[in-house]
C-alpha cells in the first residue's frame, strides 16, 4: 500500500470518529467501562493465580519411615520414591534433623522439647517434591502403600481445596472477560455499521470508480482500533493508580509468606500492555464484523 493512501485512510479514519461524535462517544464509554471490569478481573485473577503459585511451589509430601525399618529398608524406599514419575526430587530427613527443625521452629516455646533429644520420639522423614502439583496426590497414594511407611502427610484436604478453588476461580474468571469482550464488540461492531449505513451513498461512488473492496473497508478498521485504544486510556489510568495505591498499603499489613501480591512495576505497565491490546483488538474485531456483515462490496 503507498504511503499517500494509508495517509488517506488514517484521515478518513478521524474524520468519521469527529462526524460520529455521540456514537464515538457511546462507542468508546462501552470499551472504558469494559476495560475497568476486564481489567480488574484481571489484577485479581493474576494475583489469584501468583498466590496459588506460591503455595504450590510450597506444597511437598512429607514420608515417615516406620521406626522398624532399617537402612535397606530406607533405601528401598527412596529407591522406589525416585522411580515415581512425577517425582522431582526426594530428600533425606533424620529424625535427629526433625527434632531439631522442631524446636528452631518453635523458638523460645522448642525448649520444651530439648529433653526428647535423648529418647526421640520422632520419626526419620523422606522430603519428596514433585514436577509439578498436580501430581503431589497421585505420588502421595503411591507412597503411602511401601512397606514401612507409616503415614505421608501433604495437606490432605487443604492442597485438594485450593487446586479446587484456583480452577474454579480461574474459569468463572475467563468466563466473565470473554462475556465483556463480546459487549464491547457488539456495541463497537453496532456504531461502525451505522457510520456505514450513513455512508452508503459515498461508498457506492467509490465502488463505481473502480475503489477494491480493501480501500473502502480499511478506514472502518482503523476507526475500529482508534476507538478501542481511545476507550483503554481511562481503564489503565484508573487500575495503574489503583493498584499502585492498594500495593503500598497491603503489602505492610500482609504477613502470611505465601499471601503476597505482585510488585506494582513491572505489573502496571503489564496490565496497560493488556488493556492496550484488548482495546484495539475488540475495536478492529467489531469493526471486522460490522464490515463483513453490512457492508455489501
Amino acid at each position: 500500500m503507498k504511503f499517500r493512501t494509508l495517509l488517506r485512510h488514517f484521515r478518513e479514519s478521524f474524520k468519521n470518529i469527529r462526524r460520529n461524535g455521540w456514537m464515538t462517544f457511546a462507542s468508546v464509554s462501552a470499551v472504558t467501562v469494559t476495560l475497568i471490569l476486564v481489567g480488574v478481573f484481571a489484577v485479581i485473577m493474576l494475583n489469584l493465580n501468583h498466590m496459588a503459585k506460591n503455595v504450590e511451589d510450597d506444597v511437598e509430601i512429607r514420608v515417615h519411615i516406620d521406626n522398624a525399618a532399617n537402612d535397606a529398608d530406607r533405601k528401598a524406599i527412596e529407591d522406589k520414591l525416585n522411580s515415581l514419575a512425577g517425582v522431582q526430587n526426594v530428600t533425606f530427613s533424620p529424625k535427629e534433623k526433625e527434632l531439631s527443625n522442631l524446636i528452631s521452629d518453635l523458638g523460645e516455646n522448642g525448649d520444651v522439647f530439648k529433653p526428647f533429644e535423648q529418647d526421640n520420639p520422632l520419626r526419620d522423614v523422606f522430603v519428596v517434591t514433585t514436577k509439578t502439583p498436580d501430581d503431589v496426590i497421585s505420588v502421595a497414594k503411591k507412597a503411602e502403600k511401601y512397606n514401612y511407611v507409616q503415614s505421608v502427610k501433604y495437606g490432605q484436604g487443604y492442597v485438594e481445596n485450593l487446586f479446587s478453588f484456583v480452577d474454579i476461580a480461574r474459569n468463572i474468571g475467563i468466563v466473565l472477560i470473554i462475556g465483556l469482550l463480546f459487549t464491547a464488540i457488539f456495541l463497537i461492531s453496532n456504531t461502525i455499521k451505522i457510520t456505514i449505513m450513513a455512508r452508503r451513498k459515498e461508498i457506492e461512488i467509490m465502488r463505481l470508480v473502480g475503489a477494491t473492496n480493501t480501500f473502502i473497508r480499511w478506514p472502518f478498521f482503523l476507526e475500529g482500533l482508534w476507538l478501542g485504544i481511545l476507550g483503554s486510556i481511562i481503564p489503565i489510568a484508573l487500575i495503574a493508580a489503583g493498584y499502585k495505591k492498594l500495593y503500598e498499603y497491603a503489602t505492610p499489613q500482609i504477613t502470611i509468606e505465601f499471601i503476597e501480591l505482585l510488585p506494582s512495576s513491572p505489573f502496571i505497565y503489564q496490565i496497560a500492555l493488556i488493556l492496550i491490546a484488548i482495546g484495539a483488538l475488540i475495536g478492529i474485531w467489531g469493526s471486522v464484523m460490522s464490515v463483513r456483515k453490512f457492508l455489501k462490496v
